[in-house]
């Protein structure tokens, strides 16, 4: 028998999820009353579950625990938020993570629901190196169009970095100049591609509930200005807003101006990009 009650039990070892000390769990294995037995069990569903997320961590920072041990520390994950939406701006953000940084729950940020982003986004600053978040305003998207706007937002994002990166891994896109390492559906395979867009999805929202207010009507705050049918159904009643990307469809439909020409094909852009600076 022990000092503590079951109920004492439960709160520090299932509720407050402290670590069972070894010579208390040998004498809670040797006792059969049923409300020990289910505590034995939700700490070994907690272990279980430990064991799970820290291999799913170990897999998530492969990319980064490669270049690690090569020697390079300064290893910057680079992603952009808000690619599609009919509003607002394009944000990118990078982030350098230490060597072995663990983060519980880190993932692609749209697997993720906004409270979880939210405190995920508070440790990512707490433990990262240096972090940074840029945006590409609207005036900006409508003259570069959208492509290179999140590419351009990335160069931003990546310039305000308070460290010189050694080399960057980025979700499926390419920056000149600095060593990289594209990774497609990056947001779920690296830690630091992940902790970049949550940040920068964060950051986006933050700024969304800002022209909510701005420009009310809209539901700006809800949808985050994204194609949805709310936002289709305001356009209609009240018209394109300055926070509106011309260049888009279904907003230039709105203005009765002409469709722009389509967007150059992956390699075109590819190809284009080889030869421009960003």
């Amino acid at each position: 028998m022990t000092r503590y009650s079951l109920e004492e039990l439960r709160q520090r070892y299932v509720i407050e999820g402290r670590p069972l000390e070894a010579s208390l769990e040998e004498i809670l294995r040797a006792d059969m009353r049923a409300g020990v037995r289910s505590i034995l069990a939700a700490i070994e569903k907690r272990r279980f579950e430990n064991r799970s997320e820290g291999q799913r961590l170990r897999k998530m920072l492969r990319f980064e625990t490669l270049l690690w041990n090569e020697g390079q520390e300064a290893i910057a994950g680079v992603d952009e938020a808000g690619m599609s939406p009919l509003a607002g701006p394009v944000a990118a953000a990078a982030v350098i993570l230490k060597p072995g940084t663990r983060i519980t729950g880190i993932d692609d940020s749209k697997k993720l629901d906004a409270n979880a982003r939210e405190e995920l986004a508070i440790e990512i600053k707490e433990k990262a190196v240096s972090w940074s978040v840029a945006f590409v305003e609207v005036e900006e998207i409508d003259t570069i169009n959208i492509y290179w706007a999140g590419i351009l937002a990335m160069r931003r994002a990546v310039e305000g970095l308070g460290v010189t990166p050694q080399h960057l891994l980025i979700d499926a896109k390419r920056l000149k100049d600095i060593p990289q390492q594209a990774i497609i559906k990056g947001d779920a395979k690296s830690a630091s591609i992940a902790a970049a867009s949550i940040l920068a999805k964060v950051s986006r929202d933050a700024l969304m509930r800002t022209l909510d207010r701005r420009h009310p009507g809209y539901g700006f705050a809800d949808h985050k200005g994204y194609p949805v049918r709310a936002h289709y159904a305001a356009l209609a009643e009240l018209g394109a807003c300055d926070a509106h990307r011309r260049s888009f469809g279904p907003v230039r439909e709105v203005l009765g101006l002409p469709p722009l020409p389509p967007w150059p094909s992956p390699s075109e852009r590819a190809s284009a990009l080889s030869g421009r600076e960003d």
